[in-house]
C-alpha cells in the first residue's frame, strides 16, 4: 500500500506516482493532442521496393489535389542542402530518397495538405518510376565478394560498416590452445522492434515574425534533438524550442531523428504555418529504428571441474541501410564487450562486424544499454551449453565462476570496472525462493513419465548509467546530465532536469530524491522535464541512465542548496555555521536539539532575512559527470512445461531477483521489472521481424508482430538484494532494463532444459510452438 506523500524522508518508500492521476484519467497531453491555428498535416510517401533506382517522380497530380499545399521530394531538399541528415552513429541518412531507395518503406516524398485525409489521398497520386535492383537481406551474404555494394554515396566501397574488437586476442588464443574443455554455440538474437503505444510524431511551428521554430516531438532526448536539428537546418539553437510533452513509451525508438521530423520542419519554414506529422503503426514498425539482429558465435575454454578460463566471441550485426545505431562513438558495437557477464574469466576476445543490408536503419537501445541484452543472452546460453557438456548443474557452474564480492571493484577482461555486487547472494536467494532442489526432483519424476519440464537460469550483469564523459557521447556530445532546483519562499520546490520520462515515474522518483535531501515532502517538489527553453542541457532518458545520471545530479544539486541553507540557518539560529547540524529534516544547534529551523523556515528567510553579504534566493544548478557506470545484476529462474501435442510452452513460474543498488521507490521498481519481464517474454516466444528474399517486411503491424496481452503474460514473482553503488551519490544503479536483459536467456534455457533428454542444445528465439512441435515430431514424441 502506498504511503501518504506528505511523510518526510521518502527515500525507499512506495510513494504513489504523482503523474498517475493525470495519465490514467486520460488527461495526458501528447503530440497528437497539439492543435494550432492554421495547422497543416504531412503524409510521407514510401518505397514499395527494398532496393531500386528512382528514374522519375511525378507529383503534378498530387499538387493539383484538393487541399494540397506542398509536395517535397529529395531534389527539393537537395536545393536547400537538406537532402541528408546525420545519424547517431556518425553515418548519414537520406531524408527523402533521390537516386535510389535502400529499404522498403524508405521515405521518397512528403505531401502537406489541409487535412490528414487530403494528404494521404494526394500521396496516392504521386507517380514514382522505380527500376528494381538486386536485394541483400542476409548480412553474411552482404560481406561476400559477390554481394552488390549498397551505399554508392560512401567512399568505402564495401557493405562492411565497421570491424570492432575488445579484449586480448593473443592471451585468449593461448588459453584456448591449452584448455581441456572447449564448447561452442551459434546464437541469433532476432530483429525486434520497441513498438511503443504512441508512434513517433511532431508538430513544427516556425514563427516568421520571431524567426523561431517551436518543435513539439515525441522525444526521449529533447536537447540532443535540438542540437541535431540545428546542425541539419542551419537555425541556431537559441531559435529552436523543442518541447516533448507526455510521451507514450519510447524504449529507444524515440532517441533518433527521423526524416518525417525534417520534412515537417522544412514544410513549416516554407509555408509559414504549423505542420503536423504523426506516423502510422506500420510506419513505426517498418521504417523507424529496430533493435537487436545480432548473429553471434561464442566459445568458452574451461577446466574439467567447470572453472571458465577464456571467452571468444565473433558477431555479425545487421545495421540495415544506414547505420543509425544508438551507440557511443567509441563503441560502435555498444557495450557488447560486457559479454563476460557475471563470471571471472581470465581472458576474453570479442569482435563484431557491422554490416549494411536492404533493411531499415538502426538499431536502437531497446530497453538495454547499447547491446547489453544481446551480450547477456549469449553468455547465459553458452554457460548452459558448458554445464550440459560437463554434466554439471547450471546453478553450480555459475556459483563456481562468479566474480566474488571481495573482488569489487572488478576489472573485466574487456576493460570495464564493475562497481559492486554480491552475485552468490542474489542467486542463493533466487534458488531458495523458487524451491530449486524440489523442482529438480519434480523434473526427474516427470521425465520418468515422459513429460517435458524445464528449469532455466540466467544470472546477468547489466552496465548502465551512460554518462561518464571520458567514455560516452552522442555525436560528440558528452553524456553527463543535469538538474536545476529553485526553492520558493514558501518552501515549495520546482526542479527541472535534462532527461525526459516516457512513463518511468520521474515526477515521483526525482521528487523523492530531492525531498529526502532537503527535508521536505514529495508534495513540496514539482518536477519539470522536456522543454529545452527551461530545462538544463541533458542527454535524455534511455539506456537506464536517468537515475544513475540525472538522479545523481538532482541529489548533488539539492546538497548544493543545503550548503547555502546552512549559512542562513546559522544566521537564524544566531550561531556559527560550524555549530549547525542537519538531521535530515531540520537544522539544529549542535548539542541543543530544541533549537532548530526547517528548510521551509530557511526558504522564507532566503528571500526576507539573509545574513549580510550573502546573495538572496535559494536555487542551484548541477551538471553531473559520473565517474563510472553502474552495474546492476540479477538472478532469474524460469520453470516451463511443454505440451507434447502442440509444442506450446507454458511458463509455470518465473522468479526475478534484482539488485539495482539503493531502491528509491520499490513500487516503481516493481512496475519496471514487470514491464521488462513482459517484454523479455515477448522476445523469447513471440517477436521477430522477418524479411523475404526481396526485402519485403513480413511483420509490419500488430497482427503479424505480436505484442503480449494480459492473457499471454505469466505471473511474475520478484525479490531483491541491495549492494549500493559506491560512487553514486545515493548508491542507486538503475533497473529499467535489467528484466529485458536477463529474462530471454532464462526462458530459452528453460525450454532447452525441458527438451535436453532429446539431445537438444539450442533453439533460436522466438520459440514458436511449431519449432518445438517440429523437434518433438522429429524425435517421434508426437505426430
Amino acid at each position: 500500500m502506498a504511503l501518504r506523500q506528505t511523510e518526510l524522508r521518502p527515500l525507499g518508500k512506495p510513494v504513489g506516482r504523482k503523474e498517475d492521476p493525470r495519465l490514467i484519467r486520460g488527461k495526458g497531453r501528447y503530440v497528437d493532442d497539439i492543435m494550432l491555428p492554421n495547422m497543416l498535416h504531412l503524409c510521407v510517401v514510401r518505397s514499395p521496393y527494398a532496393h531500386a533506382r528512382i528514374r522519375r517522380i511525378d507529383a503534378s497530380a498530387a499538387l493539383a489535389a484538393p487541399g494540397v499545399k506542398l509536395v517535397l521530394t529529395g531534389e527539393d531538399l537537395a536545393k536547400m542542402n537538406l537532402a541528408w541528415m546525420p545519424t547517431l552513429a556518425g553515418d548519414r541518412q537520406m531524408v527523402l530518397a533521390t537516386e535510389k531507395v535502400l529499404f522498403q518503406y524508405q521515405e521518397v516524398a512528403a505531401v502537406v495538405a489541409e487535412t490528414r485525409a487530403q494528404a494521404e489521398d494526394a500521396a496516392q497520386l504521386i507517380e514514382v518510376d522505380y527500376e528494381p535492383l538486386p536485394v541483400v537481406v542476409d548480412p553474411f551474404y552482404a560481406l561476400s565478394p559477390e554481394a552488390p555494394i549498397l551505399r554508392d554515396d560512401k567512399e568505402k566501397k564495401s557493405n562492411l560498416i565497421f570491424h570492432w574488437e575488445a579484449g586480448d586476442r593473443e592471451e585468449t588464443e593461448a588459453i584456448f590452445r591449452e584448455a581441456p574443455v572447449v564448447v561452442k554455440q551459434d546464437v541469433r538474437f532476432p530483429r525486434v522492434h520497441p513498438s511503443p503505444l504512441e508512434p513517433c510524431g511532431c508538430v513544427a511551428d516556425y514563427d516568421t515574425a520571431r524567426s523561431k521554430l517551436t518543435f513539439y516531438v515525441t522525444s526521449q532526448a529533447p536537447h540532443a534533438h535540438r542540437t541535431v536539428l540545428a546542425l541539419v537546418s542551419g537555425l541556431p539553437e537559441h531559435q529552436i524550442h523543442v518541447i516533448s510533452p507526455d510521451v507514450g513509451g519510447g524504449f529507444g525508438n524515440k532517441v533518433p531523428v527521423y526524416p518525417g521530423y525534417v520534412c515537417a520542419i522544412v514544410a513549416s519554414l516554407k509555408l509559414g504555418v504549423p505542420v503536423k506529422w504523426i506516423e502510422t503503426r506500420t510506419e513505426n514498425i517498418a521504417s523507424t529504428h529496430f533493435a537487436r539482429d545480432y548473429h553471434m558465435t561464442a566459445e568458452i575454454a574451461a577446466r574439467e571441474d567447470g572453472k571458465v578460463l577464456a571467452l571468444r566471441v565473433k558477431t555479425v550485426a545487421d545495421h540495415g541501410a544506414f547505420d543509425g545505431a544508438a551507440d557511443p562513438s567509441k563503441f560502435p558495437a555498444g557495450l557488447f564487450s560486457i559479454v563476460t557477464g557475471s563470471y571471472d574469466f581470465k581472458a576474453a576476445f570479442v569482435e563484431v562486424d557491422g554490416v549494411h543490408t536492404n533493411k531499415p536503419p538502426g538499431g536502437v537501445a531497446y530497453r538495454c544499454s547499447f547491446r547489453v541484452t544481446e551480450a547477456a543472452y549469449l553468455i547465459e546460453r553458452v554457460m548452459d551449453v558448458l554445464a550440459r557438456r560437463l554434466g554439471m548443474d547450471p546453478a553450480e557452474l555459475r556459483m563456481r565462476n562468479f566474480i566474488r564480492k571481495e573482488q569489487f571493484p572488478y576489472r573485466s577482461p574487456t576493460g570495464w570496472v564493475y562497481d559492486s555486487g554480491d552475485y552468490e547472494k542474489t542467486l542463493t536467494l533466487a534458488l531458495e525462493r523458487i524451491g530449486y532442489e524440489e523442482l529438480r526432483r519434480e523434473q526427474a519424476e516427470r521425465r520418468a513419465r515422459g513429460e517435458f519440464m524445464g528449469i532455466g537460469i540466467s544470472t546477468f550483469t547489466e552496465i548502465v548509467g551512460a554518462g561518464p564523459s571520458h567514455t560516452f557521447d552522442i555525436l560528440g556530445l558528452k553524456m553527463f546530465d543535469s538538474a536545476q532546483i529553485r526553492v520558493h519562499p514558501t518552501g515549495k520546490v520546482i526542479a527541472r532536469l535534462g532527461v525526459r520520462h516516457q512513463g518511468q515515474g520521474h515526477e515521483t522518483t526525482f521528487a523523492q530524491i530531492i525531498a529526502e535531501e532537503l527535508g521536505l515532502t514529495v508534495d513540496d517538489v514539482l518536477i519539470e522535464e522536456g522543454d529545452t527553453d527551461t530545462a538544463p542541457y541533458g542527454l535524455g532518458t534511455y539506456a537506464s541512465r536517468s537515475t544513475p545520471t540525472a538522479g545523481g545530479a538532482a541529489a548533488l544539486c539539492a546538497r548544493r542548496i543545503r550548503q547555502k541553507a546552512r549559512k542562513i540557518a546559522a544566521h537564524l539560529l544566531e550561531v556559527g555555521e560550524d555549530d549547525v547540524v542537519w538531521d535530515g529534516t531540520a537544522f539544529s544547534v549542535q548539542g541543543l536539539p530544541g533549537r532548530s529551523v526547517t528548510m521551509k523556515d530557511v526558504a522564507f528567510a532566503a528571500y526576507t532575512n539573509v545574513p549580510e553579504g550573502l546573495e538572496p534566493g535559494l536555487e542551484a544548478s548541477y551538471y553531473y559527470d559520473p565517474p563510472n557506470l553502474t552495474f546492476p545484476n540479477g538472478a532469474y529462474i524460469a520453470v516451463v512445461d511443454i505440451d507434447k501435442g502442440t509444442g506450446a510452452v507454458k511458463v509455470r513460474r518465473f522468479l526475478a531477483v534484482d539488485d539495482c543498488g539503493t531502491v528509491i521507490n520499490p513500487m516503481i521498481v516493481e512496475g519496471q521489472v514487470h514491464g521488462g519481464l513482459t517484454e523479455g517474454f515477448a522476445i523469447a516466444f513471440m517477436q521477430d521481424i522477418p524479411y523475404d528474399a526481396d526485402g519485403n517486411c513480413l511483420a509490419p503491424n500488430w497482427m503479424d508482430y505480436l505484442v503480449p496481452t494480459a492473457l499471454d503474460t505469466p505471473h511474475w514473482e520478484t525479490d531483491r538484494t541491495v549492494t549500493p553503488s559506491p560512487h553514486h551519490p545515493i548508491g542507486a544503479k538503475g533497473v529499467g532494463e535489467s528484466p529485458n536483459v536477463g529474462s530471454p536467456a532464462a526462458f530459452v534455457n528453460a525450454v532447452v532444459d525441458a527438451l535436453s533428454p532429446l539431445g537438444v542444445e539450442h533453439i533460436d528465439m522466438p520459440i514458436y510452438p511449431w519449432k518445438v512441435w517440429s523437434i518433438l515430431r522429429a524425435h517421434g514424441v508426437t505426430e
